[in-house]
């Protein structure tokens, strides 16, 4: 027998609390999954959709419910042309939602976060569904407006140490030269950046100073190229790419955080480090 295509989760839930039903019920909105019955969730077979399905599966039970996780062929009532349905419709919905809120965009933040919304929709577009095409359009016409923001206010969290101190060198230098720098929680107006859902901030494996280059355009410069490997190595801690000069910028950025106990205070005295830095990176022009 052809084996299933399908991914069922079948769950009962505990009825108390109900914070822990909420949590379930947004895991598997996260996940993409669409309800085809009461407590029974299905995604497509692949290894990431059953390694989902195992640790929600865990999560379930840990927490006082029951779960069964079984590979499935449909052989009588639902048809797999009506659960492909199911998942383009889901997905339909929220590129529509995506597509109305583009038209509607008033700032570059905005623009950012509709671009990660984005990414996060067509992660989980299992089956192809028709919307992607409209708000992936959608979202071309507002990269021809997207301007570098000016003169913004850019926030974020307290306590900074080497990838929000290179990222707001990078932000000031290349992206906003009139930036303001606050520390705190995300506010309305203010562009976040290395902070929880901010307008950039770690993606993947990149750490939010990658992120930046990336979003700007700045990936062509060699010389911020080799500071945002130094940047990831110490930030990140995987030893990613291993420079030789990294160890030694490590210690001093650990020194100024040591020194200085202000944010601004670190900011500024980084800055100074990283444009001397850039320069020693940058090749030298020729001898005439």
């Amino acid at each position: 027998m052809k084996e299933g295509r399908w991914l069922l989760l079948i769950h009962q839930l505990p009825p108390k609390p109900d914070y822990f039903r909420v949590k379930i019920w947004r895991r598997l909105q996260g996940l993409g999954a669409v309800a085809i019955k009461n407590s029974v969730y299905t995604l497509p077979f692949s290894a990431q959709t059953s390694e989902d399905f195992q640790w929600l599966h865990k999560e379930i039970t840990a927490g006082g419910g029951e779960a069964s996780v079984c590979r499935a062929t449909f052989v009588d009532g639902l048809t797999d042309p009506q659960i492909e349905e199911l998942f383009r419709t889901a997905r339909d919905a929220e590129y529509a939602d995506l597509t109305r809120a583009a038209e509607q965009v008033e700032s570059t933040a905005e623009i950012a976060r509709l671009e990660r919304r984005l990414r996060d929709i067509t992660a989980l577009d299992h089956l192809g569904a028709g919307g992607r095409k409209t708000a992936e359009a959608a979202m071309a016409k507002l990269k021809t407006l997207k301007k570098v923001p000016k003169k913004q206010t850019w926030i974020t969290r307290p306590d900074v140490h080497v990838d929000r101190i290179a990222s707001a060198w990078l932000i000031k230098r290349f992206i906003d030269p009139k930036a303001r720098f606050v520390f705190g929680d995300a506010r309305e107006g203010a562009v976040s950046f290395d902070m929880f859902e901010g307008d950039y901030t770690h993606e993947g494996d990149r750490c939010t100073f990658e992120t930046l280059l990336q979003r700007f355009g700045l990936e062509q410069d060699g010389a911020l190229r080799a500071i945002a490997e130094m940047v990831h190595d110490v930030d990140m801690k995987d030893g990613k790419f291993g420079r030789d000069e990294t160890p030694g910028f490590e210690r001093l950025i650990a020194g100024i955080v040591k020194r200085h106990a202000r944010d601004e205070a670190r900011i500024e005295r980084g800055t100074e480090l990283l444009n001397d830095l850039y320069e020693s990176i940058q090749p030298s022009p020729p001898a005439r």
